[in-house]
């Protein structure tokens, strides 16, 4: 299968993905409950369309096992083209993150094209999750995400995968990305540092939950 005709489609419809990708983007950076001046819920917000160059590479290896993409079907199978991830200093803010993205779907606005899912590697963390009707699936890589991906109500070729963390989990993810992306790594001290990392990570977002919980109280 010639990857580069299955990429031109991908460019053909870039345009597409740009309008939603912007659409989706300006939601969480416009709603007021998520964005108070003195106490907003949303740190920051980034966001891309995937390269054209990583999807070929991603394309390569995915035809190993699986040869039925096509560019028929591409954007069937392909589902983070667009990409947004949405940031927060602790995990007492998830709720109200979720429940805004439900919101989008509730109105219409928005259409899952899956169910949501909480990516961990704490089965401690399960019950919370599960609170929120998320699927969870705890990864032995120690990645932790929680994961929507979203179409417009009218074009279901479209999708926009939501990854919403926190900002621990952020840098967590971004050390592991430069390591592991687009090979991973087998250094089996790397491998193992990195799952030290996350321990770090998942007790500092404990820590900034209570932090914040404390000063709740005390106001």
């Amino acid at each position: 299968m010639n990857t580069k005709n299955i990429v031109e489609e991908y460019k053909k419809n870039k345009y597409i993905f740009q309008r939603f990708l912007n659409a989706v983007v300006d939601s969480f950076n416009l709603e007021p409950e998520l964005n108070n001046y003195s106490h907003p819920i949303i740190h920051s917000v980034k966001y891309r369309l995937k390269d054209e160059s990583h999807l070929e590479m991603k394309l390569q290896r995915k035809l190993k096992t699986s040869p039925e993409i096509t560019s028929e079907n591409l954007f069937d199978n392909i589902t983070d083209l667009a990409g947004v991830r949405v940031l927060h200093l602790y995990q007492d803010q998830l709720p109200i993150i979720n429940k805004f993205i439900m919101s989008m779907v509730e109105r219409g606005d928005w259409v899952l094209n899956e169910p949501p899912t909480a990516y961990s590697w704490d089965p401690e963390a399960q019950k919370f999750f599960e609170s929120l009707n998320l699927d969870v699936k705890i990864k032995e890589s120690y990645y932790t995400s929680i994961h929507y991906v979203v179409q417009p109500a009218n074009d279901a070729r479209i999708k926009c995968e939501i990854q919403v963390r926190t900002l621990f989990e952020e840098i967590w993810g971004e050390i592991d990305h430069t390591i592991n992306y687009p090979e991973k790594s087998q250094s089996i001290a790397t491998k193992e540092q990195l799952r030290v990392l996350s321990k770090l990570v998942s007790t500092g977002s404990r820590l900034a939950d209570s932090i914040f919980r404390l000063d709740t109280i005390k106001n």
